[in-house]
């Protein structure tokens, strides 16, 4: 990420980056354009210590995984109050990566402020091709509810080994992971049921709340990528559009300008949660939203807070031999 992000600043002469996926490979990219005194945009990213860098030229636009890990514990709270769900210990399945790490230490913060008792902490290696070990140390703790931090293929893997060994908590609820990406949910197909996750965008958001993002998956994206929007590159677009206006307002291409008014203006954004981003010092957008929503055969209902709800819970998960 560092080299590449070095060839489009000097080669390419690219005035910003937008990216990236991965806060492993966000970090030293983006330490790249801030030592050029460079625009790097980030849409997904979530691991909270990129904006506590006190970098001037970088701006993210998801919420963080502080930001998600008490809006977690929020949840846990509200079931145990309206639900009776009796959840009092936590176990944490995150990669071995900047995110997965970052992840694990901000859910333990507010673990510990929400009095859950943390009883399993398993890290494991991007790219397994068997995670037996770690899910049956899962299973041996029994916690009653997990955070989740795997992407891609390592969600799809997780899952189906939790089948294969018989065993799922009360509840798992995941950080910007696989569970977000609708073709890892058409792979898993019924086994991904009942999993939770936080999202700043769903279809089903969307058509209440953002529709406008709809208009521009369709007309855009859709045709190149194939695929609807999820979570993740809807907030690469927005970005993209964020940059926009503040080129717009600047009336040139410069950086200096268009830095300036990227910190210190707030702009319309019909394809936010919020409808607004406005970034703080470091870069974190303090307009961040998300929701939790609980996946059934492929649909992401929300389920919490209670002004974007569209579904009750199920809860607890339904048990592998019994669905």
């Amino acid at each position: 990420a560092k080299s590449e992000a070095e060839r489009l600043y000097n080669q390419e002469n690219v005035f910003a980056i937008i990216g990236s996926y991965n806060s492993s490979a966000t970090k030293p990219a983006s330490a790249v354009a801030e030592r050029a005194k460079k625009l790097f945009l980030c849409g997904a990213s979530s691991s909270a210590a990129l904006t506590e860098r006190g970098y001037k030229y970088f701006f993210r636009h998801a919420p963080t995984d502080a930001i998600e890990s008490e809006e977690f514990t929020d949840y846990i709270a509200w079931l145990n109050k309206e639900k009776n769900a009796g959840i009092k210990t936590l176990g944490l399945f995150y990669e071995n990566s900047e995110f997965g790490k970052h992840a694990a230490d901000e859910a333990k913060k507010a673990a510990k402020e929400a009095g859950l008792e943390i009883t399993a902490d398993v890290p494991f290696n991007t790219g397994a091709t068997n995670l037996s070990s770690e899910v049956q140390t899962l299973k041996a703790a029994n916690p009653d509810a997990v955070f989740g931090a795997a992407l891609g293929g390592d969600y799809s893997l997780w899952v189906r080994t939790m089948k294969q060994v018989n065993w799922l908590p009360k509840i798992a609820i995941n950080y910007c992971t696989g569970y977000q990406n609708p073709a890892v949910q058409k792979e898993l197909g019924a086994d991904g049921n009942y999993f939770m996750g936080g999202m700043s965008f769903s279809p089903e958001l969307a058509e209440k709340f953002m529709p406008e993002a709809l208009v521009v998956q369709d007309k855009f994206y859709r045709p190149l990528a194939n695929q609807p929007f999820d979570s993740d590159s809807v907030q690469e677009g927005v970005m993209l559009m964020i940059l926009g206006q503040a080129i717009e307002k600047a009336g040139a291409l410069d950086t200096e300008k268009v830095r300036e008014i990227l910190a210190s203006e707030t702009f319309v954004s019909p394809l936010s949660l919020s409808g607004e981003v406005a970034f703080e010092p470091g870069g974190q957008n303090i307009k961040a939203l998300s929701v939790i929503t609980q996946i059934e055969n492929q649909k992401y209902n929300t389920i919490y807070p209670a002004k974007f709800k569209d579904s009750e819970v199920i809860y607890p998960m339904k048990p592998w031999d019994n669905r």
